[in-house]
């Protein structure tokens, strides 16, 4: 078994996929990492929408680019396409939400798309978390509801390649304080 710390490194935003089929064993277990994700106040403000019937994906994916903006058009090769729907969080977690200026059903997903990937790793497959998409053609295709929100897609399959790229990241020194916020990522005495 495989450390966690170790399937995070092997996590990252696949763009680029070989088209073999995924399995929807593989998919059910990326949705129940996703379920056992946790939210403010148990709210589980999130449904998911596999999306891998090959014409109505295709429709879903051209929403995520445009002659202008091309840089998510890889997600035509991805075979399954999960749209993430915003649900409105419990009553408690909306006053708490409003009380305090967080949107905690934002939150709640990014967690639940977090676990759905870090599975999609564990099982061999990629990933990429989408935001930029055509909201409203999206909830056209597939028949959301108003008042529902289409947040997130992620594209889902199986990497061209098994090679893993380099991750570039700040270092710990630039993020990392401990007690108080420091400059430039000095550690300030407590």
């Amino acid at each position: 078994m495989v450390s966690f710390l170790e399937l995070v490194k092997k996590r990252y935003s696949v763009r680029r996929y070989s088209g073999r089929p995924v399995a929807r064993e593989k998919i059910e277990r990326c949705l129940e990492a996703a379920r056992l994700a946790p939210s403010a106040c148990n709210a589980q403000p999130w449904q998911f929408i596999v999306v891998d019937d090959p014409g109505l994906k295709e429709e879903v994916a051209k929403t995520t680019f445009s002659p202008l903006v091309s840089f998510n058009k890889f997600s035509l090769q991805a075979p399954v396409l999960v749209v993430a729907v915003l649900e409105k969080s419990n009553l408690i977690a909306q006053v708490g939400g409003f009380l305090r200026k967080k949107e905690f059903n934002l939150v709640d997903l990014g967690i639940a798309a977090a676990h759905f990937s870090l599975q999609a790793a564990e099982e061999g497959l990629g990933t990429c978390i989408l935001g930029w998409f055509d909201e409203k053609k999206v909830r056209e295709i597939l028949g959301i509801p108003s008042g529902k929100r289409a947040a997130l897609i992620i594209t889902l399959g199986y990497p061209e390649t098994g090679e893993i790229p380099e991750k570039k990241r700040k270092p710990p020194s630039v993020f990392r304080f401990y007690n108080r916020y420091g400059k430039n990522g000095e550690l300030l005495p407590g």
